[in-house]
């Protein structure tokens, strides 16, 4: 029973970074309708933003504290995303107001590839280090229930709770203010929330913004665990079946979707992967998304969308 729990506990953490990464999928989704396929490179973008000036803080200014160095590489970092979502909300998104679904996913692969080459010009193309000094040595916890008691990674852990103390933030943003309530309306339909005066433009910049800080905070906690280097992008490639899952348009489902995706993956590993020569994890949770597909298109918690003739 202790190695279960230790394997689901495991997952649940997993699955909350999992969960990180694809709100900034759903974020955008519900602003525009379109799926962000820059998201992946947004974290990275983002992680070498933080990496770059924690270095360059203490080098330029002599002062060789790591907390300080960290909190000002993380504004610094702040600050570049939200430029960033200014000027593609300007040169690009501003362009694009009621434009095809196809046309603004065509964008977003462009904005990709721009985010990844301008990174790689800005900050160099190494392996760099994010130490914001999460713990990285295991912990032994519940030992007077469990023979043995339950292993339990204390960077993952901290790294999980961080994850789900942003995802709540982003929740009760979208639940409990006109900022939230207006997102979900240009998410709902764009002419529509133009026609009562909501801007849209400025809704799309918002977003952007929003969507760069969960970036932000993917990227900080993934270049820690992983280092930043630019195979970062597939991060996001491990959130796909999670919106899959959960539903394109639903925080909540990205959060359950992760959930499940993290603890599905580690128990799948653990109890079937001898069945099959080991490997499962990696596949387990697309062939989940692809049976979902089949199933139930719109996810659990997706919309479910009728189209009248």
């Amino acid at each position: 029973m202790g190695f279960f729990l230790e394997t689901v506990l495991g997952g649940l953490m997993a699955g909350m970074l999992y969960s990180l990464v694809a709100l900034g999928f759903v974020l955008i989704f519900k602003a525009s309708g379109v799926f962000n396929f820059a998201q992946g490179a947004m974290v990275l973008f983002a992680a070498l933003a933080m990496a770059r000036f924690a270095e360059w803080f203490p080098q330029y200014t002599g002062i060789q504290s790591v907390l300080l160095a960290n909190l000002v590489a993380f504004a610094g970092a702040g600050v570049v995303m939200f430029l960033a979502a200014w000027i593609i909300e300007r040169l690009v998104l501003r362009h694009l107001v009621n434009q095809e679904a196809a046309t603004l996913l065509m964008a977003t692969l462009g904005i990709a590839y721009f985010l990844e080459g301008l990174g790689q010009g800005m900050f160099g193309n190494s392996i760099y280090k994010i130490d914001i000094g999460m713990p990285k040595e295991p912990i032994m916890a519940f030992e007077s229930m469990f023979e043995g008691g339950i292993l339990i990674n204390k960077e993952d852990l901290y790294a999980a709770l961080i994850a789900a103390v942003l995802v709540a933030a982003l929740s009760l943003f979208f639940q409990k203010t006109s900022t939230g309530r207006a997102l979900r309306a240009v998410a709902d339909d764009h002419q529509a929330a133009q026609s009562i005066g909501i801007p849209l433009n400025r809704i799309w910049v918002i977003v952007w913004c929003v969507a760069g800080v969960v970036a932000l905070v993917a990227g900080m906690i993934w270049g820690s665990k992983l280092g930043v280097q630019f195979s970062l992008t597939t991060v996001a490639l491990r959130a796909l079946p999670v919106v899959i899952l959960g539903g394109l348009t639903s925080v909540p489902g990205a959060i359950v979707g992760g959930l499940i995706i993290g603890v599905g993956e580690k128990l799948s590993e653990v109890y079937l992967g001898h069945y099959v020569g080991g490997g499962i994890e990696i596949w387990f949770a697309y062939v989940l998304a692809l049976g979902f597909l089949l199933i139930r298109p719109q996810g659990l918690f997706g919309e479910k969308i009728i189209d009248r003739v």
